[in-house]
């Protein structure tokens, strides 16, 4: 964990925002997974770690804004629990690490609660994502497990947004951590990537490097000859000549903030004429979207620039035709590339998104666009110095969306259908990079992963 005085100084932040009431943070606890023994690696609630830096089950904390105290509620660990897990530091020794001074029995959570409800006091806590916390909501809270997301503090997901998206130095260093891992397990998987191997062989290996390297993956790995299904969690193909593999991973540091990056790779550890066409676009795309960020540009306003690199390529290769301006402004382009151009990360891989996309990517200025494609970027507002996200350009070759708008002719003065058609085994080509936004412009974090085409062949090859 960090030093105390940084929650100190978040949670005082957090104060100042809210005009009064008592914020109300639950913790994650141990789940299982097919009985209450035996259950999935922990991972404590993001929002929780930020604010209280324990990362341990069985936690819950409030802030009292009107009486300006901080509580965590939890109970020592017994004799029982000693035996099976050893020692452990002191509850009291825990939270005097992340500045807190008040400890209550997690039973009298219940009764804190119940005294704010019967004094109408304003109850800010964010949405939850977790079952057992959605029952602990309703419990404590006496409401309908259906209320608990319908009735969550917008003051407060404003004020945790504000907060977590803009990363201090400290973070930062967290993040470049979880890339020198993701720079392992990316090289590793280049150089493992061979015809006769079944992804799964792969994805064993780079996943346990990251667990050798004291970290977990950040979210499941994605590694697939099938590079148009976009989250493709499916290790069980065996690869051939002329496959190509996305790899689409990242890492935890210790803190638990993220990394995630893309590469595709020739399996033949070449690439053809063709793919190495729509690779070199790809890799444009995402140089050109680099290049443009800077603080006060609207993250969509990159995306559409993407969009128009797109249409441009594919317009030389023969795959569309017409104006770029007018085939990107009626969402053609969307048959190739029908996600966004990235997120948010930091301490979630997708940052923020249990609080709700349109709360962290947009704003009063900026409104998530309604057409295919462009509704799925996740991150839209201007951008400003210390925001984390991914660049994460692909084309793809999807052959039952494919079928589907050649039979609807479906932009058809824009697509050229019949060109399309050899490219249906075509799979899917993505390039994925974590930038930093600096006061002016912005910085590729962590350190260089081959993604040039020749690059990649030649780490293929070692």
């Amino acid at each position: 964990m960090f030093e105390s005085n940084i929650y100190e100084e978040r949670r005082n932040r957090l104060k100042k925002h809210l005009q009064s009431g008592i914020v109300l943070f639950p913790g994650n606890d141990e789940s299982p997974i097919n009985y209450s023994a035996n259950t999935y690696p922990y991972r404590q609630d993001s929002s929780f770690l930020y604010y209280w830096g324990l990362d341990r089950p069985g936690l819950n904390a409030i802030i009292d804004v009107d009486q300006n105290q901080e509580i965590i509620f939890a109970d020592e660990l017994t004799i029982d629990d000693i035996v099976w897990m050893g020692p452990q530091p002191s509850l009291k020794e825990q939270v005097l690490q992340v500045g807190v001074a008040k400890i209550l029995p997690s039973e009298k959570l219940d009764e804190v609660i119940k005294n704010a409800i019967n004094k109408n006091r304003p109850l800010h806590y964010l949405p939850q994502y977790r079952f057992d916390n959605l029952l602990k909501l309703t419990k404590l809270l006496h409401k309908d497990s259906d209320e608990i997301n319908k009735t969550v503090s917008k003051e407060l997901i404003q004020a945790v947004v504000d907060q977590r998206s803009k990363k201090s130095d400290l973070e930062i260093k967290e993040i470049e951590y979880a890339l020198k891992i993701s720079y392992e397990m990316h090289t590793t998987a280049m150089k493992m990537c061979k015809p006769g191997r079944y992804e799964r062989t792969i994805v064993g290996s780079i996943e346990g490097l990251a667990y050798a390297l004291g970290s977990l993956t950040s979210f499941p790995i994605i590694f697939s000859i099938h590079g148009e299904t976009l989250h493709n969690h499916s290790h069980n193909n065996m690869m051939k000549e002329g496959d190509l593999v996305v790899h689409d991973s990242g890492a935890e540091s210790e803190q638990h903030y993220a990394s995630d990056i893309t590469r595709t790779i020739p399996v033949s550890g070449k690439f053809s004429s063709r793919q190495r066409e729509i690779y070199n676009l790809v890799l444009q795309m995402q140089e050109k979207a680099i290049a443009a960020i800077k603080p006060g540009i609207s993250y969509k306003k990159v995306h559409l620039l993407a969009c128009k690199i797109l249409v441009g390529g594919l317009k030389q290769i023969g795959l569309m035709r017409g104006d770029t301006e007018q085939a990107v402004a009626a969402g053609a382009h969307a048959l190739f590339f029908p996600h966004g151009l990235g997120h948010m990360m930091g301490l979630d891989v997708h940052d923020m998104e249990n609080l709700g996309e349109n709360h962290v990517g947009y704003d009063a200025q900026t409104k998530r666009s309604e057409q295919f494609g462009t509704n799925f970027l996740r991150l839209g507002k201007e951008l400003e110095p210390g925001h984390v996200l991914t660049v994460e350009p692909g084309i793809y070759f999807i052959p039952t969306l494919i079928d589907q708008w050649k039979a609807q002719k479906r932009f058809s003065e824009f697509i050229n259908y019949s060109q399309i058609e050899s490219y249906k085994g075509f799979g899917g080509i993505r390039i994925e990079d974590d930038v930093l936004v600096l006061n002016q412009g912005c910085k590729i974090l962590g350190d260089s992963i081959p993604k040039n085409a020749e690059k990649v062949e030649e780490m293929s090859a070692s």
